[in-house]
């Protein structure tokens, strides 16, 4: 994208703090940070307990498989009902949830009933309510804060993570060691209950569609077509899934690397994981200032080299002197990387399906990790750990630089206000079930047919972005310059939905393509529905 397109609005004087002026956003980034500081409390526990009840690498393994296959399985569904529910009573059911399970993971330890088996069902069970609420969170953010704050406020979030990944094992580890493991549990349950109740706090008003709820089978079509057909969310997914596909390799051999250094034990993997977080926190402070020095771009790739090179230290690091400093450089590369792609991701989602973008993003930072882990750890199986986090240091840079290069956005910042400049049909009777078929003339130079064409592929990625079935570009064959724009909808209601979702780059869209029209009389629409073989039921306008 160009240089000035690419750079995140951000004023000069803006505070890395100015979010948290914000009540309301206040109130929920302190239940956030709890709610993560719980997740790494139950992680700790429940893999540590499983180490009590049996000795099988397998299902000790199988804890932390547990606690991540829901994202996979449920990170769209999730996001689609997310965006067709009420997000605050849907964030408030998954807290509860949460809240739930910790509960019932409490009264199984304290009353001697836990077995392997039941600690991974419940396992599971809480990373239902953990991929559940992450979208609806991710969702939330933009109307907590203004456009300018939304980076700050991503940045909060990053700490939020960071800081509970130290505090969440430290006060496990410390509960363990003092009182026993069913005392984390019985801590977790407390601080998840208490959340819900915070996030009751917030009063947001809730307007329901007049077209009524979106069914869920189809919120998930539309959303998954959504990031198909758009360039910008597509690179920003390429480029965060081989962020952490390289990333990754670090974390998932942090232990070895740990355990190698000169006198490495688990005191010293501990110190790494608090330094690492420490990096991201510190880095987090300095952020409005680097993105206004530099394009996102530009951030991700420089962040990605920094990450790159600290993961390369890490690789021969002879002692916690040099371990320490590069794992402090490995948190400021991750979060700034990951800040700005997770700004470019919300910047390029309308309201209406953000849930739904936000929870690919996540799956697709999920798979991508899952995925390096197993790549990696295989790698160093086969060579060693050092060759493994070198290789990896190497390929993450220069893929980015590849993905950076050639995989672009179209070079278009896409102005994404919704708009009701387009006006909204009205049937006599309207029709039943059956898909909708629109069709629209226009009359055309055909000298300029090509670039008409063209054109109209930006038109197709609107339209099916917006929702469409199916679209096509019909021309005829008797008369030169007679083109048809024909768009197939689910249904009469689906078709109303389009109009709901047009932004003010689709105005500008529209302004485009009817620049191209010669005809003496607007170009005719006419809307057909299917309501059997061979039987249509015509429209026009």
């Amino acid at each position: 994208m160009p240089e000035e397109a690419a750079k995140i609005t951000a004023t000069p004087s803006l505070s890395p703090w100015e979010p948290l002026k914000v009540p309301v956003f206040r109130l929920l980034w302190s239940t956030w940070l709890v709610a993560n500081i719980c997740m790494w409390m139950n992680d700790v526990a429940a893999a540590w307990m499983m180490t009590s009840m049996t000795t099988s690498p397998l299902w000790v393994a199988l804890v932390q498989s547990a606690s991540t296959l829901p994202v996979f399985l449920l990170g769209l569904p999730s996001g689609a009902l997310a965006d067709i529910l009420d997000r605050r009573r849907y964030f408030i059911m998954t807290q509860f949830w949460v809240a739930g399970v910790a509960t019932l993971l409490c009264i199984a330890v304290l009353s001697g009933v836990m077995t392997p088996a039941l600690l991974l069902v419940l396992t599971f069970a809480n990373g239902i309510g953990l991929a559940m609420r992450w979208p609806v969170f991710a969702a939330i953010m933009p109307e907590l804060v203004t456009r300018p704050q939304l980076p700050a406020a991503l940045a909060l979030n990053g700490i939020s993570m960071n800081a509970s990944r130290i505090i969440g094992p430290l006060v496990a580890g410390a509960l363990i060691a003092s009182a026993g493991t069913e005392y984390v549990f019985v801590l977790n349950a407390v601080l998840s209950v208490v959340s819900g109740f915070a996030i009751m706090r917030w009063r947001r008003t809730h307007v329901p569609s007049p077209l009524g709820r979106e069914r869920l089978g189809s919120a998930m079509r539309v959303g998954l077509q959504y990031v198909r057909q758009s360039a910008r969310l597509r690179a920003v997914l390429l480029r965060v899934a081989l962020f952490f596909l390289h990333s990754t390799a670090l974390l998932a051999m942090l232990p070895l690397v740990a355990r190698g250094l000169h006198g490495g034990d688990a005191g010293t993997f501990t110190l790494l994981l608090a330094s690492m977080g420490a990096g991201a926190i510190g880095a987090a402070l300095f952020l409005p200032r680097l993105r206004q020095m530099m394009t996102r771009d530009t951030l991700v790739m420089r962040s990605t080299v920094l990450q790159s090179v600290s993961m390369a230290m890490m690789a021969f690091a002879p002692n916690t002197w040099v371990a320490v400093p590069a794992m402090l450089l490995n948190g400021a590369a991750w979060i700034t990387c990951a800040n700005s792609l997770s700004v470019s991701a919300q910047l390029s989602l309308p309201d209406w399906v953000r849930a739904r973008g936000m929870s690919m993003y996540q799956m697709a930072i999920m798979g991508a990790s899952a995925l390096g882990a197993a790549l990696w750890g295989q790698v160093a199986t086969l060579t060693s750990v050092q060759t493994g986090l070198a290789v990896a240091s190497v390929s993450g840079s220069v893929s980015m630089l590849m993905a950076l290069r050639w995989v672009t956005d179209r070079n278009m910042e896409e102005d994404l206000t919704p708009s009701s400049e387009f006006k909204t049909p009205v049937a006599d009777v309207p029709p039943g079930a059956g898909n909708l078929v629109v069709r629209i003339d226009y009359q055309i130079d055909p000298a300029r047919a090509d670039d008409f064409r063209a054109l109209m592929q930006e038109s197709r990625r609107s339209r099916l972005r917006q929702g469409a079935l199916e679209w096509a570009l019909l021309r005829d064959v008797n008369q030169p310059g007679h083109f048809t724009e024909q768009i197939v909808d689910e249904s009469w209601t689906e078709h109303l939905r389009r109009f709901g979702r047009v932004t003010a780059s689709d105005v500008a869209l529209r302004e485009r393509k009817l620049a191209f029209h010669i005809g003496d009389a607007p170009p005719q629409v006419s809307r057909s529905v299917v309501e059997g073989p061979g039987r249509v039921q015509e429209r026009s306008e």
